[in-house]
């Protein structure tokens, strides 16, 4: 490691993920928690504190005009203005970059804002964009209702179906986005056909991988151009704060951090404390989102008051094998449907829960329960949910870090309801 710095950014493995427990002996790369840990950090730190300072400044002094016209001129990484970045939040972008083995990260002040930075930076009146249709209902309803009163057209098709996807390519599309996993189904991607598509139609793809995360899937890997991720949920890990994060190669991000400073969608220096500190602990945490993920979808599948479980890990999932060849691990996002029930029903069982919180988001070390009929959904017709794979008895699970066979116990009490 350098005295001064350690990035990791360019010791990470580039071998795609392998499942969990395997081991490579034969590399000498950094291991995940290593790279969490140290990324993107000064080895001596200010104060010689071990922890980045938080700076809590609006603005920061130079010494004398020359060391305004030095800062320009020679492009120093020294904060000017807290609206174009403070000290904590490039940290941070390192650290994130190095996990992800991309060459350079934007951090925003949430998932949501990272994904309107980037189209914003990146589309202009009369480009098209094509969306696979499991996409978040937000990122579709930001294209849909604001991106086209500026001339922006969105075209949307169903989800793994490359071929409509290719189709729907003109001269005018400059990006193809989608997520893997995708959300509430999630769906996986082949991601070397979907990037080789792209660079067919010389046309920029993106995936939001954070139901992923870096230590489950890393789509640079594969050629994508760009990935997202909300770094509200997995990334801090604590359902404490808002952070969003595009990653990809310093050249095609400069417009977007340009414009970052201009928007002004900026974390502030303690959610970055925040977010840095919770990625120390992100290897940990995903290996257990990943084991009681599994085991609460293979009980869910046996139980018989559940008629259907989506989750990558199951061997009934239709996209598993895909799952299986690229995937270190499947998450803690598990979606269930109770059998035989209507909303109401379904709603009895989201009520019983006892360990499990209602509430929306994933990634955070407690287990959260939602029903996405009326969580996300309430306001749409019967017809809109449907075309969305939205069904009135599904259940959306979010496995936080607590021992699986209480998440299981709380599960058998809650469904019990239904007997």
């Amino acid at each position: 490691m350098s005295t001064t710095e350690f990035t990791g950014s360019k010791q990470l493995s580039k071998s795609k993920p392998k499942s969990e427990g395997s081991k490579k002996v034969e590399n000498s790369a950094p291991g995940v928690s290593t790279v969490s840990v140290h990324a993107g950090e000064a080895r001596q730190k200010s104060l010689n504190s071990i922890t980045d300072p938080i700076v809590m400044a609006s603005t920061f002094t130079f010494e004398n005009t020359q060391s305004i016209i030095d800062f320009i001129e020679n492009k120093e990484e020294r904060g000017e203005y807290g609206r174009y970045g403070v000290p904590g939040e490039r940290v941070v972008e390192r650290k994130l970059a190095a996990l992800e083995g991309a060459e350079a990260a934007v951090l925003f002040s949430s998932g949501m804002a990272a994904l309107v930075g980037l189209f914003n930076a990146k589309l202009s009146a009369g480009d098209e964009v094509i969306f696979f249709d499991e996409c978040y209902h937000r990122s579709r309803e930001y294209c849909r209702k604001h991106l086209s009163r500026f001339g922006i057209v969105t075209r949307e098709v169903k989800t793994g179906d490359y071929d409509a996807m290719e189709s729907a390519i003109t001269s005018n599309t400059k990006m193809l986005v989608s997520e893997s996993p995708t959300n509430p189904h999630l769906s996986i991607l082949d991601l070397d056909r979907f990037a080789t598509i792209g660079k067919k139609h010389n046309v920029e793809t993106l995936i939001d991988a954070t139901l992923a995360t870096s230590y489950n899937l890393q789509p640079i890997e594969f050629g994508v151009d760009y990935v997202m991720h909300s770094a509200t949920k997995y990334y801090g890990g604590h359902n404490d704060l808002l952070a969003g994060v595009v990653l990809g190669s310093a050249e095609q991000l400069q417009p977007v951090l340009e414009l970052r400073g201009v928007m002004g969608s900026v974390n502030t220096p303690h959610n970055c404390y925040l977010l840095e500190r919770g990625l120390k602990t992100f290897e940990l945490r995903m290996k257990r989102h990943n084991e009681n993920g599994q085991a609460v979808a293979q009980y869910l599948e046996s139980h018989p008051t559940v008629s259907r479980v989506l989750y990558p890990g199951l061997e009934s999932h239709p996209y598993h094998e895909i799952a299986k060849q690229t995937m270190r691990g499947f998450g803690g996002l598990i979606t269930f449907e109770v059998a035989d029930a209507d909303w109401k029903a379904t709603a009895k069982v989201v009520d019983a829960a006892k360990l499990a919180r209602i509430a929306p988001s994933l990634g955070g070390v407690e287990t959260l329960i939602e029903q996405p009929l009326v969580m996300s959904y309430w306001g749409y017709t019967p017809e809109d949910r449907a075309s969305f794979g939205i069904t009135d008895n599904m259940v959306r699970l979010a496995c936080g870090i607590e021992n699986s066979s209480d998440i299981i116990a709380d599960l058998e009490q809650a469904l019990a309801v239904l007997k």
